[in-house]
């Protein structure tokens, strides 16, 4: 695939890690995230992949398999959904769009050739059609329509315009954080699919001055103080839907099966999410971003310890992306076991330096079974 245009724009820094093929910034990405978050900015999101589905079965056959319904979306109507393996866990996520003649599908760009294949391979005998489609499609990204519409018309093959409003924002499924102070009330986020060739009249307008520009790392500082997951960042093998609060935006507890619903149901029921994802404010004061990956300990400290003794380092969970945000200050989204203190201390060990952490729950520690289950009495021996 050749490289994206905005990449030779002025101060354009190349993005590593998972936006790799973007550009990471422009200069300042302080400022590049006031004018995204004012809604005067776009976002090259060229890296992500699309994948459509087309042919008269095709909601109905995604409904089957996806955590969200699917089966009556509405042309123009944004949603987002999951798939998942037998046991709950996530396997992929897609942004989902439809148009009234083909089902269009935003993901990570990582994914995109495995969920295609994936998706064919579950095709049967209905009709339906599945085709990797980032050859000729691209993602543009911003607050607001507005931002989007100085740099690139969206593509509109049937007539509908292509662009994904997420739904964070307005969550419609079950949320385990409290909704006061919820900074999804605040958060904007539209993804624009363009053809790939007119990504190069998106950087001509940023050139001309018509629209401003902001990189990936702007939009990631927003992304994480908003508390949204992102499958390439917060996922693992072994995440539920529960443990990233994603219950909200991304699962119908009233549909009908699919795979590993089973285990959402259960969890949400009459369980507890295993982990669970906090933000955490870092300490600022060794200019050290934690990388995805390392780990978050707690100190246990003895009641009378010994003299000299250090306190025991006790693994409790794992950075998943941090940022430098532009209010915030130095902040990462971690998944942390479900019974680690919400008041507790923390530390991420990260670049041979600890770095002091204080968490702010997002799916809170006590969080438990939306279903209370009646106790019996038991039955004794009567005299």
């Amino acid at each position: 695939m050749a490289a994206s245009p905005f990449l030779a724009l002025h101060g354009a820094v190349p993005a590593e890690g998972v936006d790799a093929g973007v550009a990471a910034h422009y200069g300042n990405p302080i400022v590049e995230q006031r004018r995204l978050e004012a809604g005067s900015a776009v976002v090259d999101a060229s890296d992500r992949g699309i994948v459509t589905v087309t042919g008269p079965d095709r909601l109905s056959w995604l409904h089957s398999m996806a955590s969200q319904a699917l089966d009556r979306l509405a042309p123009g109507t944004s949603t987002e959904t999951l798939l998942l393996d037998a046991n709950g866990h996530i396997e992929h996520e897609a942004h989902v769009l439809d148009d009234g003649e083909t089902t269009w599908l935003v993901v990570e760009g990582s994914e995109a050739s495995a969920l295609a294949a994936w998706l064919d391979r579950m095709r049967f005998m209905l009709r339906v059609e599945v085709a990797d489609r980032g050859e000729e499609f691209a993602v543009l990204a911003a607050a607001t329509t507005e931002a989007l519409d100085r740099a690139a018309p969206a593509a509109a093959p049937a007539g509908v315009p292509l662009d994904w409003t997420d739904p964070w924002s307005e969550p419609g499924g079950h949320r385990y954080a409290s909704a006061a102070g919820h900074p999804s009330s605040t958060w904007r986020w539209v993804e624009r699919i363009v053809p790939r060739d007119a990504l190069a009249e998106a950087a001509a307008a940023v050139e001309a001055g018509r629209v401003e520009v902001a990189g990936s790392l702007a939009a990631e500082a927003l992304r994480i103080a908003a508390w949204r997951p992102r499958l390439a960042t917060e996922v693992d093998e072994k995440t539920l839907p529960h443990e990233l609060d994603w219950l909200q935006s991304a699962v119908d507890l009233h549909k009908g099966c699919y795979r590993g619903q089973e285990t959402v149901a259960k969890v949400l029921n009459l369980g507890r999410p295993p982990r669970r994802l906090v933000l955490l404010h870092l300490d600022g004061s060794d200019t050290v971003l934690p990388a995805p990956g390392e780990p978050v300990v707690a100190l246990k400290v003895r009641p009378e310890p010994a003299a000299g003794e250090e306190p025991e380092r006790r693994p409790v969970g794992r950075i998943t992306s941090s940022a430098m945000h532009h209010e915030l200050g130095p902040v990462a989204l971690a998944v942390v076991k479900r019974a680690v203190p919400a008041g507790i201390p923390l530390i991420v060990e990260s670049h041979g330096i600890d770095v002091a952490a204080a968490q702010v729950e997002i799916v809170p520690a006590d969080a438990g079974a939306a279903v209370e289950v009646p106790r019996l009495p038991r039955l004794g021996i009567r005299p």
